[in-house]
Parts: C-alpha cells; sequence; structure tokens
C-alpha cells in the first residue's frame, strides 16, 4: 500500500501545490522563489525545507501553515513536515563603492541632529537581529563620540590576525568595533576630517569581520560633511532614521531623508524613539514631545514608520550599565518593540534584495 501511496504522490504535485502558495511581501510563489527545497515522499508523508530570506521573517507562521495546507490538500498526503531555516540574501553590489568582505547587508542607523537615541536604537536594532538568529555585526562610525563600547559593555583591547586584519569584539553575540576600542574613556580625539575617513575605512575592510548577515552602522548624528562623505563611501544596503516626535528634531530628520536620497541610498524607514511615556502603575500613555510626527514625517517623504519606542529608564539605565533592554528585559513592551522593528528592517532588506 505505502509503494502505491507513493507513486500516487509526486514531486512534481509537491511544487504544483507550493507554487501556489504567495509570500505576500516580495509578491512572488515559494517556488519561483527558490524557498522549496529537498523535498522527500515517504509513503503518505511529505516533508520539505522552508527557506526563509531572513531569521528575522515576521511571516515565519503564516508562511509554515499556508504550505503545509496546500500540500495537505494533494490527494493521498496524509501528513507534512515543513523544515524552516534562512538564508539571507546579499544586497546588490554598487559599481562605485567597494563591498565589505562576506558582509551581506548594511544597515546605516543615521539621526538628523544628536540626543534622540540613535546609539540606543542601534544597539538593541543589533541584537535583536541577533537574537533572530543572524549573524550580526555593530560599527561604531561616531568617531568624536563612540558610545557602543559603553551600551555593549565591553572594553576590551583589540587584537589583530597574523595578516594584520583587526579581530573585531564579540558581547551578546553582536561583533563589534569602535574607536572607544582604542581609547581610554577620558582622552579626547582631536583629527580632521581625512583622519576621520581613514579611520572608517580601516574598520570596513581591514576587520575581520568574517561572514555576517547584516552589519548595523552607527553614523555620527547631523548632516553635515562627514556624514555626506560617510554614506557616500560606506556600501550601504538601507538607512533608518531616528527622531523624536518635537518639531526640531523632525525638522533635522527630514534633512537627514533628503540626504539620502541625494546619495541614492534606499530609506527603510523611520523609528519614533521617546515616542511616549506609559505609567507603568495605570497603563496611561502620556505624548511628552508632541504627537504623530514621526507618522506625518513618513507619509510627507513616503518612507514607512517602522516603529515607535516609549519613553522608559529601564532603556536608559540598560544603554548605561552595557546590559541593553532587549537582553536585561526580553520580555519587556520595549522589547517587542525592538524586535518588531527589527523583524520589519529585515523584512525590507529581503524584499530590496529579492526584486528584480
Amino acid at each position: 500500500m505505502a509503494k502505491v501511496m507513493e507513486s500516487n504522490i509526486a514531486q512534481a504535485s509537491v511544487l504544483q501545490a507550493l507554487s501556489k502558495v504567495m509570500d505576500p511581501e516580495l509578491g512572488k510563489d515559494l517556488v519561483t522563489l527558490n524557498m522549496i527545497r529537498d523535498i522527500r515522499i515517504d509513503g503518505a508523508k511529505v516533508t520539505f525545507r522552508l527557506v526563509l530570506t531572513t531569521p528575522a521573517c515576521p511571516l515565519r507562521k503564516e508562511l509554515t501553515d499556508n504550505s503545509r495546507n496546500a500540500v495537505l490538500a494533494i490527494p493521498g498526503v496524509k501528513e507534512v513536515i515543513v523544515e524552516t531555516s534562512a538564508e539571507v540574501p546579499a544586497a546588490k553590489k554598487l559599481p562605485d563603492k567597494e563591498p565589505i568582505p562576506k558582509v551581506k547587508n548594511t544597515i546605516a542607523v543615521a539621526s538628523g541632529k544628536g540626543g534622540v537615541g540613535k546609539s540606543t536604537v542601534a544597539v538593541n536594532l543589533a541584537i535583536a537581529l541577533g537574537k533572530s538568529g543572524a549573524k550580526v555585526g555593530l560599527l561604531d562610525t561616531d568617531i568624536y563620540g563612540p558610545s557602543i563600547p559603553t551600551m555593549m559593555g565591553i572594553h576590551k583591547q583589540l587584537e589583530t590576525t597574523p595578516d594584520q586584519k583587526i579581530l573585531p569584539l564579540n558581547n551578546y553575540g553582536i561583533k563589534l568595533m569602535s574607536v572607544g576600542f582604542m581609547l581610554d574613556e577620558e582622552t579626547p580625539l582631536i583629527w580632521r576630517g581625512p583622519l576621520v575617513m581613514q579611520i572608517v575605512k580601516q574598520f570596513l575592510t581591514g576587520v575581520a569581520w568574517g561572514e555576517l548577515d547584516y552589519l548595523v552602522i552607527d553614523l555620527p548624528p547631523g548632516t553635515g560633511d562627514a556624514q555626506l562623505t560617510l554614506v557616500q563611501t560606506i556600501p550601504l544596503t538601507g538607512a533608518v532614521v531616528v527622531t523624536t516626535p518635537q518639531d526640531v528634531a523632525l525638522i533635522d530628520a527630514r534633512r537627514a531623508i533628503k540626504m539620502f536620497h541625494e546619495v541614492k541610498v534606499p530609506i527603510l524607514g523611520i523609528i519614533e524613539n521617546m515616542s511616549y511615556f506609559q505609567c507603568p502603575h495605570c497603563g496611561e500613555k502620556t505624548e511628552i514631545f508632541s504627537h504623530g510626527g514621526g507618522e506625518k514625517t513618513s507619509q510627507r517623504y513616503n518612507v514607512p514608520l517602522l516603529g515607535q519606542i516609549p519613553i522608559d529608564p529601564k532603556i536608559r539605565e540598560g544603554g548605561d550599565s552595557g546590559k541593553p533592554i532587549v537582553v536585561a528585559e526580553p520580555s519587556s513592551p520595549q522589547t517587542e518593540a525592538f524586535i518588531k522593528i527589527s523583524q520589519t528592517v529585515a523584512a525590507k532588506i529581503s524584499m530590496l534584495n529579492m526584486c528584480e
């Protein structure tokens, strides 16, 4: 009976059924996207691998359920096992920019002005992506005000490989590089622009990053010459702009958006930090810094609003103590907000890389 059943269930029929299952974000079916692998048929049981475009895929359950149900609808199929894995597609090569060896995607985290929590967002975004199973690095290009060593809770001497590549440090599963690892905490860095660019280029090509799905790059605040030179030099897959709701921050955020448009870097979206305060006792929300500014800016410039992060002392405490909120409070609403943002960012990168 098993042999008869097996002959009735052909691999072609499984592929045909799965060709009807669409990825709603990429707008194509799973077979066309090469997301179906290793089909095995054993009597009435069908097993196959669903290869997602990111470990942080927000549609994992939906795609798994839909593909299982599609195959279960084939006559004779009694059991379907869907094994999920992920292969992050690499960004398209840019003719005028040298790619970073073995790094698939680079995400710039920028802000039009200082004080909006850009580095806090960069740190928690990187860790959230790492918690999904992705290989992640975090590069601090804020040469004059490096905060990543403090926020990531690590201060160690840098080492080099036999071929003189700098070895990144590692904490919370994230590979890290910052000029702050080369200085003590009280030493000011007094460098002119060309030297700054030289050290940034060294961090990009002279660091043994190894294989990374995502390199999150914490840019300096502002939209001056240094920032413009950086975004023109670094091969960026996309950019995230961090702002707060008040008008002065939003005006500067719009300048950052225009800067990325100018240099043709795709904008993945806006994150509104310090969006509101939620009372831990009664749950009431208070919008301390105005309301709706991030959403209005996203609509005005046709870029997505990736999420809103509340004001919370624990987020600030996490940065000061070197244990970011995503690590310190993994079940908190604040962490949930960062996780959702990381999933959205990863999905948008997949859409950029998979489109024709």
